[in-house]
């Protein structure tokens, strides 16, 4: 007997396009971002509570996050031109065109808080600018996982609903690994960094509970092994956060390492993210397969995700 024939696709070839966005330039872009977000958040309020060294650390990690996320971002497109004509116009429905909007602005004020941070010049309008750079620094966060999830990547559409509290857990994990940097003054940015890490953890989890087929881009692989890195890193970087917290000896190394895995999870994460998505795009089985398992529970009369 000759067993039924699977349909994969024609020759196996790719039935979506490739998102043609290069490596380091996407996954520096979107780890940057969420490090320049949580980070003017951070000084923002500790400018507000009277904690200048944390101010500082922040204002400074915000500007150089996003100068160095937009300088990214603009080597992948290939040309500056093609970043500012993205500002010609501003559309609602596309997460592109809104996170441009998010970021220009986001770059410019964090760009002027930092300048007078340094220089001491008009530390009022610093105050103002600073105000306004933590007030965009949630949706900096975020918005790169709304772009993910909103093209056809099977590994990322599918998890629209886990990837933007992965991206926001993965930043206020490595944003607040920076501000621990901070000293005497990294309290709140140790308990910033230990609930991103919690949240991190827990979405991740979820979300590759719930995506079926497309989740086995996320363990297997490249991106697998990649995503299992970032969780040991993040793990034991906030087990470090909260034992820093305690005096002792090694306190302030103590915060340095914990800082430094943090940071390395969460860019590892954003890395084994966009490979996960990238390795769904090449196979035809992550498209193929949930197209006829949706059909199927549609003739069985069994309701289906609309989104999907």
């Amino acid at each position: 007997m000759v067993p039924d024939a699977e349909f994969r696709s024609y020759y196996d070839r790719p039935i979506i396009k490739p998102p043609v966005w290069k490596v380091p330039d996407v996954p520096t872009y979107l780890y940057l971002g969420g490090v320049a977000g949580v980070s003017s958040a951070t000084a923002a309020l500790a400018d507000a509570t009277g904690r200048p060294v944390l101010r500082r650390v922040g204002r400074l990690a915000a500007a150089f996050g996003a100068t160095v996320s937009v300088g990214a971002l603009v080597h992948d497109l290939g040309r500056p031109t093609r970043f500012l004509h993205m500002l010609r116009v501003f559309n609602p429905t596309s997460p592109l065109s809104v996170g441009s909007w998010i970021l220009a602005p986001f770059g410019a004020l964090a760009g002027a808080t930092a300048a007078s941070e340094l220089t001491g010049i008009a530390p009022g309008l610093a105050r103002l600018a600073g105000a306004g750079a933590g007030a965009l620094g949630p949706a900096l966060t975020t918005y790169t996982a709304v772009l993910l999830a909103d093209t056809a990547v099977p590994a990322w559409h599918e998890a629209y609903r886990e990837l933007p509290f992965v991206f926001a857990g993965s930043a206020l994990a490595s944003g607040g690994g920076v501000g621990m940097l901070a000293g005497d003054e990294a309290g709140p940015a140790r308990a910033i960094a230990v609930a991103g890490a919690a949240v991190e953890l827990a979405a991740t989890s979820v979300l590759e509970r719930r995506i079926g087929l497309a989740a086995r881009a996320y363990r297997t692989g490249r991106a697998g092994a990649v995503l299992r890195a970032a969780r040991a890193a993040t793990v034991a970087g906030a087990v470090g956060a909260v034992l820093s917290a305690k005096p002792g000896r090694h306190t302030r190394l103590l915060s340095v390492v914990s800082a430094a895995l943090l940071n390395a999870g969460s860019a590892a994460t954003r890395y084994g993210v966009f490979e996960a998505g990238m390795a769904s795009a090449r196979d035809p089985e992550y498209t193929v397969v949930p197209q006829r398992e949706r059909l199927a529970a549609r003739a069985q009369g069994v309701a289906v995700d609309p989104s999907s």
